[in-house]
């Protein structure tokens, strides 16, 4: 089997799931944009052949990478990045070469829209906050009517899009018309602004969209808050057999897999992400109901796979390795499980605790511990711990402690 690995290097720790393919005998051919000397030894170890590109955004380099490794290997069976940024490239390259292992071109529009996920997401079930989309100034107008209807504040946001870089809360009209003042370069969605907490259903689905393996990440603080007024993170992983007080585990994990069986999702790793309400939204819902946000077919950002991994005591890496290779999990799904927390801090806050107290007080809890990349810092913070535990309220002392301030 030979699979092209987009981008291998990035994240620095997907060599993991490079190794993985390797070890079931899978010819795993590497193309980015890095010197090969600078890739991690174990990315090395796991690569065939590494294709270097002078940037993985022109797609003729990136065609003839493809050709080289069909004309010396043969038929290539994947070609994956699992990156958001390359799934539109992915999906043109696999039209190119004949790749029926995953999307086309023809297939991204419900992948990459936000506003036509929302009609896979109405047919699994699922509610949706209420929209319009704008793309010239004088929707302005569009926009102030749509806060007739279900009132301040709106969230706006690129209806295609990365990251929550480009995504504002609009408070009054006169909000509105400062905004559509700018020179609008992309088609927006604005959504009724929900006062919710971010959950997400993750995990890896084989070739029939069935889930075989799943979890739930809860994300206390707004995505947008950590970008916009440049907050410090955290965030926990646990697996639907440990509960929470006072949210329905059971039903989220029903609906997680209805959304993953409307959206076609096969052989891939997603991350769906939820809202849940922290109040009643008239015309909408309850508190406590979940509202469908978006879906992403990929995994989740930084290294919450390696958190994944500390939650539910197994390899997701070794799971997408074997429902690649023979469509099934093949880990053993019995082994205790954990509430695991990442907690990230910024480099321009002063905080009370120092690494090393941070170490001597939960050294055997820790995980893992490092530096996100300048290119997600943004999003995710500078530096982050990873620990896991057995009660959530171990986790909540744990991310109380590194984030506390002087």
């Amino acid at each position: 089997m030979n699979f092209i690995f987009v981008s291998p290097n990035f994240p620095e720790r997907y060599f993991k799931w490079c190794e993985s393919l390797k070890a079931r005998g899978v010819n795993v051919l590497g193309v980015g944009d890095a010197p090969y000397d600078s890739l991690h030894y174990r990315l090395k170890n796991a690569l065939t052949e590494y294709y270097c590109v002078p940037s993985l955004a022109d797609y003729d380099a990136m065609v003839r990478a493809v050709s080289y490794f069909e004309n010396k290997y043969g038929h290539i069976d994947y070609l994956e990045s699992d990156n958001e940024w390359w799934l539109e490239q992915d999906a043109r390259l696999r039209e190119r070469f004949n790749i029926s292992t995953g999307a086309y071109p023809s297939d991204m529009k419900k992948i990459k829209s936000k506003s036509s996920m929302k009609e896979c997401f109405l047919a699994a079930g699922a509610k949706v906050a209420r929209y319009v989309l704008v793309k010239e100034p004088s929707d302005s107008e569009k926009v102030i009517s749509f806060a007739d209807e279900v009132g301040y504040p709106l969230f706006i946001k690129p209806d295609i899009g990365v990251g929550a870089s480009s995504s504002h809360p609009l408070r009054n009209e006169e909000e509105v018309r400062v905004f559509f003042q700018k020179e609008i370069d992309t088609t927006y969605i604005v959504e009724e602004f929900l006062d919710g907490e971010v959950i997400s259903f993750d995990g890896i689905c084989d070739d029939s969209s069935n889930v075989v393996v799943c979890d739930q990440e809860h994300f206390p603080i707004s995505p947008a808050d950590l970008v916009n007024l440049g907050l410090d993170d955290y965030y926990y992983c646990m697996d639907f057999s440990l509960k929470l007080d006072g949210f329905d585990g059971d039903y989220f994990r029903e609906l997680g897999k209805n959304v993953v069986k409307s959206f076609g999702i096969k052989k891939r790793f997603f991350h769906i992400e939820f809202f849940v309400l922290k109040k009643d939204k008239e015309g909408l819902g309850r508190k406590g109901d979940i509202i469908a946000l978006e879906c992403n077919m990929r995994p989740p950002g930084g290294a919450t796979p390696d958190l994944i991994n500390n939650s539910l005591s197994v390899s997701v890496y070794e799971i997408y390795a074997d429902v690649i290779c023979y469509n099934e999990n093949r880990q053993d799904m019995g082994k205790q499980k954990y509430f695991a927390f990442s907690v990230a801090r910024r480099d321009k806050i002063s905080y009370k605790h120092s690494v090393d107290e941070i170490k001597n007080r939960f050294g055997s809890y820790i995980t893992m511990e490092g530096r996100y990349p300048a290119s997600i810092a943004d999003d995710m913070g500078d530096s982050f711990f990873m620990a896991k535990f057995d009660s959530y309220e171990e986790g909540y002392a744990f991310e109380e402690f590194v984030r506390e301030k002087q």
